[in-house]
């Protein structure tokens, strides 16, 4: 499985050509479709900033993953978006992506927006490991584990 080809904005209103800008040899992504996600996504975050110290070429950003819209929409919504997140770290890490999320999701795998999904996936954009839902601690630990094991490699 392959992440596709991406354009997307963070909060610092930097631009983002996705695989090919994810700053990580190996990259953890949090994928949510809906803004009451975010609470799951929240539920990761404490496991993959750890993952990030603990091992070097890992970094993990949020991707909300939304319909293609209008330039002003998006300005909107990436404004509003700004304004919630104070932090500089948080702002960095999130790239809004404005896709069709249908050939998005069928490009992933992904069966549906009700879940959020949680990819690794290398710098070609290569798919290693994949889960959907709040954090567990059965997949942390997968995913440290296919972390480590790719690490070692």
């Amino acid at each position: 499985m392959q992440f596709p080809i991406v354009n997307g904005d963070n909060l610092l209103r930097s631009n983002f050509r996705l695989p090919r800008d994810f700053g990580g040899e190996l990259n953890i992504l949090l994928i949510a479709f809906q803004r009451w996600q975010q609470t799951a996504i929240d539920t990761w975050l404490p496991l993959v900033q750890q993952l990030e110290k603990t091992y070097a070429g890992v970094r993990y950003y949020e991707l909300p993953t939304i319909q293609r819209l209008n330039p002003l929409a998006r300005t909107f919504i990436n404004e509003g978006m700004r304004a919630g997140i104070p932090d500089q770290t948080a702002r960095e890490r999130t790239i809004t992506l404005y896709v069709d999320k249908i050939a998005f999701r069928q490009a992933l795998g992904l069966p549906h927006e009700d879940d959020i999904y949680v990819l690794l996936v290398d710098r070609q954009g290569r798919v290693l490991w994949r889960a959907s839902g709040p954090f567990s601690p059965d997949e942390g630990r997968s995913l440290a584990k296919s972390i480590e094991e790719r690490q070692g490699a």
